[in-house]
């Protein structure tokens, strides 16, 4: 459990793809203004994970609501709605849809009127021109994005990356970089101007949460950016993806 901010802290998660590869995973606990707490998703804690969290929010009562802002990371809610049954647990369609026995609150967090309830404490940004849900299940680019206003820090799944470099070549590239999904071709609208409507809001997300010191990616780290490094680094990451853009503007329109 890593404290970031006054208000704010992350958990590193375990989770293995055919139970060899761990990928990782993660959540956050944020304090709002008013004393009480959010998490950003669901992980099963355990141990002094579990103990910590519990210390903090008055053993689990002064935890609001838990927010499931990825919709295809489903495996974990149970356990975490289990371990703090007095917070609402609040995901997207797809999570009522995979998990329909777990006591989900009607609201749906990629709306606007849900994360208004929020507000206080956190700022939304949800990617445009994608599909939100892919009918294809391994293409998981989009999800619901969340900055921390106190400390402006973002948590993320999955939408944006750390990219780290191998170890062999850290001497030419020795930090890591802010990358976009990169199966972002295959999330892309089948639509005139969804190339379009993807670029403007990388764009706008690197203006208007300019100054972020720190991001917090699900299956890669805790990206610590200086001054200026998240607007740069969101507008290297398109021009990264900027033939993928091409390709489907030459294609769609």
């Amino acid at each position: 459990m890593i404290r970031l901010h006054d208000d704010f802290w992350n958990i590193r998660g375990s989770f293995k793809i055919a139970k060899v590869i761990d990928i990782g995973t993660h959540m956050s606990l944020v304090r709002r203004p008013n004393g009480r707490f959010i998490i950003v998703d669901s992980y099963s804690l355990a141990g002094d994970e579990l103990a910590e969290v519990m210390a903090l929010t008055d053993e689990g009562k002064a935890v609001d609501a838990i927010l499931n802002v990825h919709p295809f990371h489903t495996i974990h809610c149970q356990t975490l709605k289990d371990a703090l049954p007095h917070a609402k647990m609040i995901g997207t369609r797809r999570h009522r849809q995979e998990v329909p026995d777990l006591d989900w609150d009607s609201a749906s967090i990629e709306d606007v009127a849900t994360q208004s309830g929020f507000m206080d404490a956190l700022e939304f940004s949800t990617p445009r021109g994608v599909d939100f849900v892919s009918a294809d299940d391994s293409v998981h680019v989009a999800s619901v994005l969340v900055r921390h206003r106190a400390s402006g820090i973002v948590h993320v799944d999955d939408t944006i990356n750390v990219l780290m470099p191998p170890a062999i070549l850290k001497s030419l590239f020795p930090e890591p970089r802010l990358r976009f999904h990169p199966m972002l071709k295959k999330a892309l609208e089948e639509r005139s101007g969804a190339a379009d409507d993807y670029a403007e809001w990388a764009r706008d997300l690197a203006q208007e949460w300019a100054g972020t010191p720190a991001v917090c990616a699900a299956h890669s780290a805790i990206r610590e950016l200086d001054e200026g490094q998240w607007e740069a680094e969101i507008l290297e990451a398109l021009d990264n993806v900027d033939d993928i853009l091409a390709d489907h503007r030459a294609k769609f329109g």
